[in-house]
């Protein structure tokens, strides 16, 4: 068993689809992740089957459609994942969907599966994230991190991300981040 996942997705070329890749970056420069595995599932989908089986928690960190403001942070668990699935922002949740659904017919979801993300503004061609879901990736990145540390993981800053090196750091914002929004149930 692979213990607990991550899988940033996305395409980084649809503007805002990006961002979870953006946020697994981030996970992966900025911070030391005791027993935790990051993928980078991009949009992947099926071949991810068996990252999914193998994972005791599984945390996907996307662009989610939710029908809220754009740059507004949303956490689904896993009994709220279809309403995310269920909204087709790009092909590669599709695959998404039928990767869980595979992972769950062989009887092998993790009993843990999350997903956090940022409501997009543009998943039109382009290869920014726009200003405003730009501004809310400390936020994703803050609770991707609180997720972990709830599931038991120790999560440190990494030293070589310091802000004097130049690079940013999810510490640098000013606490409080907001919290995540509950979708409704559909």
């Amino acid at each position: 068993m692979a213990g607990t996942v991550v899988i940033g997705l996305g395409n980084p070329l649809m503007c805002d689809d990006g961002v979870g890749l953006a946020a697994l970056a981030r996970l992966r420069d900025e911070w030391r992740l005791d027993g935790v595995e990051l993928v980078d599932g991009a949009t992947w989908g099926l071949s991810l089957v068996p990252v999914i089986e193998d994972s005791t928690r599984l945390l996907l960190v996307d662009a989610i459609s939710a029908g809220l403001e754009p740059g507004e942070l949303v956490e689904l668990e896993k009994d709220r994942l279809p309403i995310y699935l269920s909204r087709k922002l790009s092909p590669h949740q599709v695959d998404m969907r039928d990767a869980l659904a595979v992972a769950a017919w062989r009887g092998r979801l993790p009993e843990e599966v999350v997903a956090v993300g940022i409501q997009p503004e543009s998943i039109e061609l382009g290869t920014e994230i726009t200003p405003r879901v730009a501004g809310t990736l400390d936020a994703l990145v803050a609770a991707a991190v609180r997720r972990l540390e709830a599931w038991g993981h120790a999560c440190v800053p990494a030293v070589d991300a310091h802000p004097s090196s130049g690079a940013r750091h999810p510490s640098a914002v000013t606490p409080p981040w907001p919290p995540p929004t509950s979708v409704p149930h559909a």
